[in-house]
């Protein structure tokens, strides 16, 4: 069950199920609609303001940008001893 204390739970989600979001372009009102329309969420929509949706998108932004840094990176191996 999520709820608007899971922040980062709800990011997740919304990043799977809106993988090719460009986040430039979703508004605090989008991840509001977007996080009722999860059916996992359970909590009263009357209890949203912008801290919380704030939190939700950059729970988002920064699993993006660490998504997007770590698969660029190349692996290192170390040598065998």
């Amino acid at each position: 069950m999520l709820t608007w204390d899971s922040t980062y739970a709800i990011a997740l989600e919304l990043r799977r199920q809106h993988p090719d979001a460009d986040l430039e372009q979703v508004s605090l009102q989008q991840i509001y609609k977007w996080t009722l329309a999860l059916s996992d969420f359970e909590d009263d929509p009357a209890l949203a303001n912008d801290d919380i949706l704030s939190a939700i998108f950059q729970d988002w932004f920064e699993e993006m940008t660490w998504k997007i840094t770590n698969s660029t990176c190349p692996a290192t191996k170390s040598p065998m001893s």
